[in-house]
């Protein structure tokens, strides 16, 4: 033991020292601390020491006086050490949390962690820290609103009644609509995504039209040929509603 260390060990914190270098289901770490402590209060030399637990020199000193400045306690946890990766700056959050807000730059429907990694130069892990931290979650949409029909709760009871108990010899289809292209807008006005709630929009929309597409590719040309035309024109036997046509490049 080194010359000037003198560890006195209270007879409580000896059966809590024990205690922890008996018990089986004791860290290792912290047994072998314990059993430091304990045979240096015996008055053991710092050498054998190093032969009973293994250890280096500098580690019998560093628990010893571990144990000597903050108690018992001071054996169960280890020193904070400083994080390998520098942590991000309070402008590099910033300006994540500020374009999670906003609609992102490409035809997607929300921000993804590689997508939010890429535009500000972090890691995916980083933006996914970020977004947990400030309850951030742009890939939910919650809705808020529910069908003004009177009769929407027994007809949800036939529906959801057929595939949970149909009757004998029941054939149970699912039909859809399968609409043109639409000018849709919900019916009302969602809320934006902020911290700790996910955005909102209605579960029903209303249409501003509908439109058709026609195209056909020119073979001698090799070029494509588009037309466009609403479905007012389309019902129409005038001459008048002609659809509107567009040749595009050549097909490489």
């Amino acid at each position: 033991m080194r010359t000037g260390i003198s560890i006195v060990v209270s007879p409580a914190d000896r059966g809590r020292l024990q205690a922890l270098v008996k018990d089986r289901n004791t860290p290792q770490k912290h047994a072998w601390r314990a059993k430091i402590v304990l045979l240096t209060a015996e008055g053991v030399g710092t050498i054998e020491i190093m032969r009973r637990t293994g250890k280096s020199k500098t580690c019998v000193w560093r628990w010893q006086e571990r144990f000597m400045e903050e108690g018992f306690d001071g054996l169960l946890r280890d020193k904070t050490r400083p994080s390998r990766i520098a942590p991000l700056g309070a402008a590099v959050v910033e300006r994540v949390v500020a374009l999670t807000l906003t609609s992102p730059p490409t035809e997607t429907t929300h921000w993804t962690g590689a997508m939010m990694a890429k535009a500000t130069g972090i890691s995916v892990s980083a933006v996914q820290r970020i977004w947990r931290a400030h309850g951030l979650q742009p890939h939910r949409v919650r809705q808020f609103k529910l069908s003004n029909d009177p009769d929407f709760v027994d007809k949800l009871r036939d529906v959801v009644g057929l595939y949970v108990d149909p009757p004998a010899h029941a054939i149970v289809l699912s039909v859809d609509e399968k609409s043109q292209i639409q000018a849709l807008d919900r019916t009302q006005p969602g809320l934006p995504m902020k911290k700790g709630r996910a955005g909102t929009m209605t579960h029903d929309y209303k249409r501003h039209g509908t439109t058709t597409l026609f195209a056909a590719l020119d073979v001698l040309e090799g070029t494509i040929i588009v037309a466009t035309c609403s479905a007012t024109a389309i019902r129409s036997s005038s001459d008048s509603s002609t659809p509107s046509r567009h040749r595009s490049r050549p097909v490489s």
